[in-house]
């Protein structure tokens, strides 16, 4: 794991100190979902290599073309796709066809790698909901919601290991550690450091450090992808080689971080 700087690390300690304890229940079993509406705008889904990942479509049936010099196995079973990559390859486009009254035609960006996310992808048509999930007795608790992901996270990250929560039900999510361009405009280095999932929602830590010689205020409206919440630990990175050159954002999504990036990588 890369490490941060002493002032950002005593930051982050101090934030700390106004977390409250966060108490996470039983294994809840199987995870939910993620899901995404089907607004006409290719969907990116990241295969994981070696393992089946099952993407649902609203029609009852669907046809799928895939171009068959893929290293991928296709099985097509009552609207619902079971991709397995038997090796990485690049984006590739690929056409769904629904073939119930309502019809209609999905455009998939395939891209498999080694640590794709292997959770279930529903995909819906505007204007439907999600189904509830009903309480049973062995998840008495809700699910965490934006404010105690980012507290779990923060915790995870550096509290001393006798005040981590049990993280039992929110459980660890593969991610791509390579920096990239997060910000628009500034010259930022973003580096994913650590990702988990609990329920229908992602949580990804990634390091931010200042690779100019000037100031950066740190904006939310400059990040790509698609996130419901981000928390900058500090909201201003002073210049390189600076104590405080280096901070941290917790980013909370509804998919996978890689395919929340919109194809950015």
């Amino acid at each position: 794991m890369i490490s941060l700087k002493p002032s950002t690390l005593t930051g982050l300690l101090g934030l700390l100190m106004l977390l409250v304890s966060l108490t996470v229940g039983a294994d809840a079993g199987p995870a939910p979902p993620d899901r995404v509406v089907w607004d006409r705008t290719p969907i990116r889904v990241v295969l994981p290599v070696g393992e089946e990942r099952l993407v649902h479509f609203p029609s009852a049936q669907v046809r799928v073309g895939v171009p068959e010099s893929l290293p991928l196995r296709t099985l097509s079973v009552d609207g619902t796709v079971y991709w397995l990559a038997h090796e990485p390859f690049e984006t590739t486009r690929v056409i769904i066809k629904g073939l119930d009254e309502d019809g209609g035609h999905y455009l998939i960006d395939l891209v498999a790698r080694e640590d794709g996310p292997e959770a279930p992808l529903e995909i819906m048509r505007r204007g439907e909901r999600a189904p509830s999930a009903p309480a049973t007795p062995e998840e008495p608790h809700q699910n965490l919601d934006y404010v105690a992901l980012t507290r779990f996270a923060a915790q995870q990250m550096y509290a001393p290991e006798r005040l981590r929560p049990d993280p039992r039900q929110v459980i660890r999510a593969p991610v791509n550690t390579d920096p990239l361009p997060l910000l628009r405009g500034a010259g930022v280095e973003a580096r994913p450091l650590i990702a988990w999932r609990h329920g229908g929602l992602h949580i990804t830590v990634v390091r931010l450090q200042n690779t100019t010689g000037q100031a950066v205020t740190l904006d939310p409206r400059d990040l790509r992808g698609d996130w419901l919440a981000a928390t900058f630990q500090h909201a201003r990175l002073l210049p390189q080689g600076d104590e405080a050159d280096t901070t941290a954002v917790y980013l909370i999504s509804q998919r996978a971080f890689d395919e929340s990036l919109g194809g950015l990588r």
